[in-house]
């Protein structure tokens, strides 16, 4: 499904011209490429979506640290073509979850595995990531739930 809406953005870009909007999901359907080649060998295949959405995460954390770093170096120029990719990336990503809405799963999967302390991360963040994992930045979450265990 989300495949679909990034192969008819492509589309739309190229009879719009807008090129910087076409590089980027030429990158998104390359990644996606990649991993489906990947797939290929494994012995049991997620959803497509599933798929897709993991890809886009990555993509988008890339581009985040890419962007800090850009930003650090003094090379805004490079910040703002990054930020344009992430922009297209993003608006293939379903809705997140508010920090609120994550703290709130957060709490509830601590009361059901009877988390503690941060030795018993690991089990909510795997927890965590199999229910919300297509709606919830991992590496932000990651740090929700090291403070909620503290």
């Amino acid at each position: 499904m989300i495949r679909e809406q990034v192969k008819s953005a492509q589309v739309e870009a190229m009879k719009a011209g807008d090129k910087e909007k076409l590089a980027a999901v030429r990158l998104i359907l390359a990644k996606l490429k990649d991993r489906d080649i990947e797939l290929r060998t494994a012995s049991s295949v997620p959803d497509d979506d599933i798929v897709v959405v993991d890809v886009l995460q990555k993509m988008v954390k890339q581009r985040r640290e890419s962007i800090d770093m850009f930003k650090n170096g003094g090379r805004d120029e490079l910040a703002a073509k990054e930020q344009a990719e992430l922009d297209v990336i993003e608006s293939f990503l379903p809705q997140q979850m508010s920090e609120d809405e994550t703290r709130a799963a957060i709490e509830g999967i601590k009361a059901e595995v009877g988390a503690q302390s941060v030795k018993d991360m690991g089990r909510v963040m795997a927890v965590l990531k199999e229910r919300h994992g297509t709606v919830i930045d991992m590496s932000k979450a990651s740090g929700l739930v090291k403070a909620a265990l503290s």
